[in-house]
């Protein structure tokens, strides 16, 4: 993490990642990520845990996304398989430096463990054991927990 990142940050910028991650739909797609063995999710595995409405989440990921705290990760080997997700988000960089100044981080195991334990469908189950673009290697281990 960058420690120069929170030194750098002006009190609207801090008002303005505050509203991006304490609105609900956001706030929750950033947990399911973060409970995600992988912590790369489909569409289809975000719409299976959430309560929102699947245009909601789209619509949510386009703003996290455009804010630069997740990305859309494309495995392009699955690309052209039917019963396989192609497209997965995940935290960035600085989605990670952000979420480390703003403790979120601290709750990645309690976020893993609600996550192993949902129950999930066949095809929920299909899409969490599909192969995945890698993570880059500082989000990798900064979401890497000693359990």
């Amino acid at each position: 993490m960058t420690d120069d990142w929170s030194k750098k940050q002006l009190p609207e910028e801090q008002r303005r990642i505050f509203g991006l991650l304490s609105q609900e739909t956001r706030h929750l797609i950033v947990q399911f990520v973060l409970g995600h063995p992988e912590h790369l999710m489909s569409l289809a595995e975000l719409d299976y845990v959430s309560p929102k409405f699947r245009g909601e989440i789209r619509n949510q990921l386009d703003t996290l996304i455009d804010a630069g705290i997740l990305d859309l990760y494309r495995h392009e080997p699955s690309e052209n398989k039917r019963d396989l997700p192609s497209k997965f988000y995940g935290l960035t960089e600085y989605g990670v430096d952000v979420l480390y100044e703003y403790n979120y981080l601290r709750g990645v195991p309690a976020a893993q463990a609600l996550y192993k334990n949902t129950r999930k469908s066949e095809k929920i189950q299909r899409h969490q054991e599909a192969p995945r673009p890698d993570l880059p290697q500082s989000v990798r281990e900064a979401l890497t927990t000693d359990e």
